[in-house]
């Protein structure tokens, strides 16, 4: 632990990939930082916990791919246990009538699949993932941009965003009404565009909810499609991985590299306050002790760093209403799962260890299925049959449970933050993991007396101990209305706040959830350019 000092060139609240990635930055530019973190570990939501000895698990975020590959190199990550394991296929989508559909980044594979549902889709998907890929170039650039303020354009903002348009016109003339759709429209209207078979369409559709409180007919939850294709994994575009270790082998690799440029990092010291005066951050209080700081970055979301730990008096009234605006409606259900043998699927039998475990198994039998799960949710219940996204990350990395046993991460859609009818999470948690374990036997017969231990983690547990308001992963929703030059609020997607010094450096800034990093990178390369 390191020595506590009464000051810091820059104090970083919240421990979670994107804070330190800031504080790596800061540090690497020869600032004095300090990181401030409320739960006895960092990692926030990308963290790896043993609640049952031997067994260790991705709490809530379970995969990776969209970590920047910049971040790795400029805080050379790899030096300290950044090891990210690919995997192949990754998807696994098993049906009751006993076909699966296996896909991955083998394009053969994809085809010869697809093949068995549609011949016509087996044709279209290389056309798919192909006009994917040239949008997908077209926009990650502006992820690391900082989105302009139409109400109050700069030249370089007009330049900058130009530049980019002018550099890609080629694919934004032959792509342009597809990306507007792709921005704007539903996944339910892209894919039945691109495809005819319900099982390609439903495996594709899984991917455009998952983490958003919405069915795939709902406009916007087309652009959430980008995602399985905007990441990489050693360097091979679309392929998500496993994290050696679990996803705490990113942010633990993250909090090696922060200590050994200089930053101490405070574990069990949650920030209770931001010190302002005469409208400038100048410290936090953290567990009652004042620490003074010449700049100050919240990776909490915006409400909790601008309705917790901030009084309302030292914002502007229009800030503060436009920060109630934000929806974080977007929970979900996370349930871990320490398993004494593999599933054994009716459609491809077998407990030892098969390609079809190694990827992401989707439990989801047709479009429908997922608008009546929504429909649930939207009446303020849990899914009565939900959609669950398995992962088994022990049948790639063996580090993660005792020889012959597994861990699964379940995660489950829907399951919103605010019931209705007098029940509360912790009165029905245990009953809506039940519901979900029997739905998972349905289609692998022993996987109910397989499971030696469980971990039920609710939308309000998320809330609670991980400090994210309404259990929403992503510090707000992803819909369009919250994205861009709108995120965190309208005139404030610059990283920097009303209050001069205090900045915004998690997942509620641009661009955005996921386990990226970049909101990370992009506010430590604004606060250097300020400083």
């Amino acid at each position: 632990m390191s020595e506590l000092k009464s000051q810091y060139d820059a104090i970083i609240i919240g421990g979670g990939h994107n804070g330190l990635v800031t504080a790596g930055y800061l540090a690497k530019a020869g600032y004095k930082v300090a990181v401030f973190e409320k739960r006895a570990v960092v990692g926030g939501c990308a963290v790896t916990e043993e609640p049952f000895k031997g067994y260790k698990f991705s709490s809530l975020s379970y995969v990776n791919s969209l970590f920047k590959p910049q971040i790795i190199q400029d805080l050379k990550l790899k030096d300290f246990g950044f090891d990210m394991l690919p995997r192949s296929p990754s998807s696994f989508t098993p049906f009751l009538d006993g076909r699966t559909l296996l896909m991955g980044p083998d394009k053969d594979l994809n085809q010869r699949e697809i093949a068995k549902f549609s011949k016509k889709d087996a044709e279209n998907y290389p056309k798919y993932e192909h006009m994917l890929e040239e949008m997908a170039e077209v926009l990650e650039p502006l992820m690391t941009m900082v989105p302009p303020n139409p109400g109050n354009l700069h030249f370089s903002d007009v330049t900058g965003l130009g530049g980019l348009l002018f550099k890609n016109r080629k694919k934004l003339k032959s792509n342009w009404p597809e990306l507007m759709r792709f921005l704007t429209g539903s996944a339910t209207d892209m894919l039945n565009h691109w495809f005819e078979s319900e099982e390609l369409k439903t495996t594709l559709a899984t991917d455009a909810v998952i983490g958003a409180n919405a069915s795939p007919s709902m406009p916007g939850t087309s652009y959430i499609l980008f995602h399985h294709v905007m990441g990489e994994c050693n360097g091979v575009r679309g392929v998500w991985g496993y994290m050696r270790g679990g996803m705490g082998g990113l942010t633990q690799s993250l909090a090696k590299s922060c200590q050994a440029l200089g930053v101490d990092i405070f574990t069990s010291q949650p920030v209770e306050k931001v010190i302002v005066k005469n409208n400038k951050a100048v410290g936090v209080v953290a567990n009652g002790k004042e620490i003074q700081a010449t700049i100050v970055a919240s990776g909490a979301d915006p409400n909790m760093t601008f309705n917790r730990l901030i009084d309302e008096k030292d914002l502007p009234e229009s800030f503060v209403q436009n920060v109630r605006r934000i929806n974080y409606d977007s929970a979900s259900v996370k349930i871990n799962l320490a398993l004494s043998e593999l599933p054994d699927f009716k459609a491809i039998p077998g407990k030892n260890l098969a390609p079809h475990h190694r990827g992401t198994i989707h439990i989801c039998p047709n479009m429908q299925y997922i608008e009546e799960a929504y429909s649930d949710s939207v009446a303020g219940r849990p899914s009565q049959n939900p959609i669950l996204e398995c992962t088994i990350p022990s049948s790639v990395d063996d580090s993660l449970a005792p020889n012959g046993h597994h861990v699964m991460n379940m995660f489950v859609q829907y399951g919103p933050y605010n019931l209705k009818n007098g029940q509360t999470w912790d009165q029905i948690k245990e009953s809506f993991a039940d519901r979900c374990v029997d739905i998972m036997t349905q289609y692998a017969p022993n996987f109910k007396s397989s499971i030696l231990h469980r971990q039920v983690i609710s939308p309000l547990d998320m809330e609670r101990e991980y400090s994210v308001t309404g259990g929403s992963l992503f510090h707000g929703r992803m819909s369009l209305d919250q994205m861009f030059h709108m995120r965190p609020v309208p005139g404030y997607a610059n990283y920097r706040t009303p209050i001069k010094n205090l900045y915004l450096c998690g997942s509620g800034a641009h661009p955005g959830g996921g386990v990226m990093g970049t909101p990370g990178l992009n506010a430590a390369r604004e606060i250097l350019k300020d400083f």
